[in-house]
This record gives C-alpha cells, sequence and structure tokens, in this order.
C-alpha cells in the first residue's frame, strides 16, 4: 500500500474526529464548549472532507462539509463567548 497525500490526509482527519470525541466522553477540559473539541473537529472534518472528494464519495463529502460548517459555527461561538466573558484570553 503506498501512502499518497489523500490517503495521509483521510487518516489524519480520521485520528482528529476520533481524538476529539474520545477525550470529550472521558476528560473535562475537552468538553464540547472548548475551543480545542471544536478546533479538532474543523481541522479533522476539513481533511475528510478533501479525502472524499479526491476518492468521489459524495454522501462522505456531504457529511463531512455538514460536520464542517457545524465545527466552524460552535468554534465561533465559543471564541465569541470568551471574548466576551475576558477579551484578551482564549480557553483552549
Amino acid at each position: 500500500m503506498v501512502l499518497t497525500f489523500t490517503l495521509f490526509a483521510g487518516i489524519v482527519g480520521m485520528i482528529c474526529i476520533l481524538v476529539a470525541f474520545i477525550l470529550d466522553e472521558f476528560l473535562v477540559a475537552w468538553r464540547q464548549d472548548t475551543l480545542r473539541y471544536n478546533v479538532m473537529n474543523v481541522i479533522g472534518s476539513l481533511l475528510l472532507l478533501y479525502y472524499g472528494w479526491s476518492l468521489t464519495a459524495w454522501p462522505f463529502v456531504i457529511l463531512n462539509a455538514i460536520w464542517m460548517v457545524v465545527a466552524l459555527v460552535k468554534t465561533a461561538e465559543v471564541l465569541h463567548a470568551t471574548s466576551r466573558r475576558s477579551p484578551h484570553k482564549v480557553k483552549w
């Protein structure tokens, strides 16, 4: 098996989303309202979106496009809430 950039992107994207999910289940510091959780989801879904697009796997593309939009919206909400509480400190 040859590790192409596309396959590498898919593997890294999968790891990002799974790590965020697993850590959210077991660690308080990785709640869904933290920047680190949502940034991991944005990165993971973006990489998986590229992977699905490269394979022309349209259901996978749609799933990850929606996942990324939701994660981006949540990231913006977290940043907005953080800036209102303390303008100079972002909680990772």
